[in-house]
């Protein structure tokens, strides 16, 4: 019971913090790119850096870059931005693992516990023979350890896809600001007809 006891406060642990990372990260101001679209169209690109730097966000700093990489060919722009939102994911996913890995290794614990649990049994038969309390603590041990141990394990599997489908919520945030931040700066470089 003492490693299912580790794993659960470790699953929770992660799961809390990551979820506190990934809200931080979702939360954008919905006029943030419209004020950026303004700023660039003034020519005022020191305002709109101070307002990605003001804003501190996975979106902000990969508009950030972009507006710094502004002036050198679309392609370079966009390939820059592309790594920092790279990056970006990384620090989103970070820890992100460990929960996966308890979703397998918390059932094998309780299976390890099974077999404890089994161990017992028979060591109270062979001590005090065949009786229903010689055999009661075996099979106590045996079920609870299981029980627990897959509890734990579909917690950490359900909090991971969680957290996944959080990530990419951000992600299509991500790549759909950057999408529009090019389109901006395609705008800006357009020749008028």
């Amino acid at each position: 019971m003492i490693p299912l006891a580790l794993c659960s406060v470790l699953m929770l642990y992660v799961f809390l913090e990551r979820l506190m990372v990934i809200r931080k990260a979702s939360t954008l101001d919905s006029t943030f790119m419209l004020r950026i679209r303004e700023q660039i169209k003034q020519g005022n690109l020191t305002a709109a850096k101070a307002a990605c730097q003001s804003t501190n966000t996975p979106i902000s700093r990969i508009i950030e870059k972009g507006i710094n990489r502004i002036g050198k060919p679309i392609d370079q722009v966009e390939k820059s931005m592309e790594n920092t939102g790279k990056l970006e994911v990384y620090q989103l996913e970070k820890n992100l693992s460990i929960l996966s890995t308890l979703a397998g290794i918390a059932p094998m614990f309780g299976f390890l516990g099974t077999i404890a649990g089994m161990i017992i049994l028979f060591f109270n038969v062979q001590h005090e023979g065949f009786s229903l309390e010689s055999i009661a603590g075996g099979i106590y041990t045996k079920m609870v350890t299981s029980a627990v141990g897959l509890i734990i394990g579909l917690l950490s599997y359900v909090a991971y896809t969680y957290l996944n489908a959080q990530i990419n919520k951000n992600v299509n945030r991500m790549e759909a600001a950057s999408v529009e931040f090019l389109d901006i700066l395609q705008e800006q470089t357009a020749v008028p007809s």
